[in-house]
Parts: C-alpha cells; sequence; structure tokens
C-alpha cells in the first residue's frame, strides 16, 4: 500500500511498517519516483501487450484515429455539414479528435488496469498507484504517434501554426492530470464493483457526445454552451483547437476546466488510497 514508512524494533528483529497517508493530499510522490523504473516497465508492457502479435503493430495507433477522421468527416463534414468556424473540417475535427482519442482510450485501460494486475499486486508491494498511471502513459504513447496525422493535415491544407501552439504542452499536460483523476477513481471502482467495466464504455461514448468532438463550442446556444463547461473536456478540447488553430482561446473555459481537473484528480486519488488497502484481498 502506498503510504509512510515507519521502523520498529523488537529485540533484534526490526519490522518496518507500511501505513497509508493521510488527508486529501497524501499521495506520495516521492516513493512513486522511488519506482519510476516499475512504471516505465508497466508502461512499456501494456504498449508491447497491447499491439502484440498483430499485423501492423504500432502502425495501429496511426490507422484507428486516421480512419476515424474519415468517417467522421464524412458523417459530420460532409452530409450533416458541422460549423468549423471557417477552418477545413478535417482539420478542426481532428484538433478534437486527437486530445478526445487519448483521453478516452486511457480511460479505458485504466479502468481495467488493477483488476488485469491482481496478480502482480498479490505478489508484492509497491505503490498500486503505479498501475493506472502506467496505462495513461501507454495511451500518451499512442498520442505521440497519432500526432502525425495531425502534422499531415496541416500541411495539406496550408495550415501555419502560431505562437499559441505553445500551449499545447500545458494542455497536454491538462489532459493527463484529468485522465489520471478519472482512471484512477474508475480503476478503484472497477475493483470493488466489478460491473463497472460494462459501464465505463457506456459512459465513454455518452461522454464524447457532450464533448465539443465533432462540433463547435463556440456555436452553441445558451443554455448548452454553460452547462457543457461543467464537463472538463469541453474547455481542454477547445484549448486545443485555439492553440493548433490560431483562434483566441477562451481563458475562463479553460480555467473551468483545470479547476475540474484538480477536483476529480483530489477525489480519484482519494477514493483509489481508500480502496487500496484491500485490493490484494478483492481483486
Amino acid at each position: 500500500m502506498n503510504g509512510e514508512k515507519k521502523d520498529r524494533s523488537s529485540g533484534d528483529v526490526s519490522v518496518q511498517i507500511i501505513e497509508p497517508p493521510r488527508g486529501w493530499l497524501g499521495v506520495n510522490w516521492r516513493e512513486i519516483w522511488h519506482y519510476r523504473e516499475l512504471l516505465y516497465f508497466l508502461t512499456w508492457r501494456d504498449v508491447k501487450v497491447r499491439y502484440k502479435q498483430t499485423f501492423l503493430g504500432i502502425l495501429w495507433a496511426f490507422l484507428q484515429p486516421f480512419i476515424r477522421l474519415v468517417v467522421f468527416s464524412m458523417i459530420f463534414g460532409r452530409l450533416a455539414r458541422m460549423d468549423s468556424e471557417g477552418f477545413p473540417y478535417p482539420v478542426f475535427l481532428y484538433a478534437g479528435l486527437l486530445p478526445w482519442q487519448f483521453f478516452s482510450d486511457a480511460l479505458g485501460r485504466s479502468s481495467q488496469s488493477v483488476v488485469g494486475s491482481a496478480n502482480l499486486i498479490k505478489k508484492v508491494y509497491f505503490p498500486r498507484l503505479i498501475i493506472p498511471l502506467a496505462s495513461v502513459g501507454a495511451s500518451l504513447v499512442d498520442f505521440a504517434v497519432a500526432f502525425a496525422i495531425l502534422v499531415g493535415l496541416m500541411l495539406y491544407y496550408g495550415i501555419v501554426p502560431g505562437a499559441g501552439i505553445l500551449m499545447v504542452l500545458p494542455l497536454v499536460l491538462l489532459t493527463v492530470l484529468t485522465a489520471v483523476g478519472t482512471g484512477t477513481l474508475l480503476s478503484a471502482l472497477n475493483a470493488a464493483y466489478r460491473d463497472f467495466r460494462f459501464v465505463v464504455p457506456f459512459m465513454i461514448q455518452i461522454w464524447m457526445y457532450i464533448s465539443p468532438v465533432v462540433y463547435s463550442v463556440r456555436k452553441l446556444p445558451e443554455p448548452w454552451k454553460s452547462l457543457l463547461v461543467l464537463n472538463p473536456m469541453t474547455g481542454i478540447i477547445d484549448g486545443y483547437r485555439s492553440a493548433i488553430l490560431g483562434t483566441p482561446p477562451a481563458w475562463g473555459r479553460l480555467g473551468v476546466a483545470l479547476l475540474l481537473a484538480v477536483m476529480i484528480y483530489l477525489v480519484g486519488t482519494h477514493y483509489f488510497r481508500r480502496v487500496e488497502a484491500a485490493l490484494a484481498d478483492i481483486v
């Protein structure tokens, strides 16, 4: 269990007791840093397992978002004629699809990560939080590969990024924070209540349609615009579009997204630590 360590001596025997940290901010990041090699190993293991014995291997990380881009462009761009704020719809779409795919993939992986690592949890001690963190890290590798499609689209349509493109890195960190908070919460819930594995795919599907992946949040009427701001991915996706397409950022939506991401992270890690003590027994 991730926590504080105390040494107590009884005669010639030294006993090390691992106690859980207390409070909402009790994640022992120093201990997680100590186990960074294990985090790297589990991340790379998740990447290799996903593409093991596949014909195209890591290219699936490129093909999946590309196929989704083509299908969504046909349905929402040509048939539904969604507003794209004056930009070519494929670029507009992919600027939102790229962060969403990373986020949804991270949720899908991390929600099953603790249950899938039951054998490891029962055999050896390490900070259990590393398991959902590794799942998010593996999704980040796919995100880096899929980013090449965005570069190709911008070259094809002659879109030159401005200085705002530098905002992509902070936005990636914000997406990671949201994915870690939600992923740790779902992984703990799935370990405690196994029927959550049926809830997660349905939740992700609904979440996509209440996020501005295929449409522009700026064109929505009130009160829908205000309601969607309560979804952290609304501000994040809108921020990606502003950074990539060079439009003025909506700092208010980004601020709300940051606040919600921090709240989700605190709730997710807090609940994970509550369940953590019993993980070896319930998985």
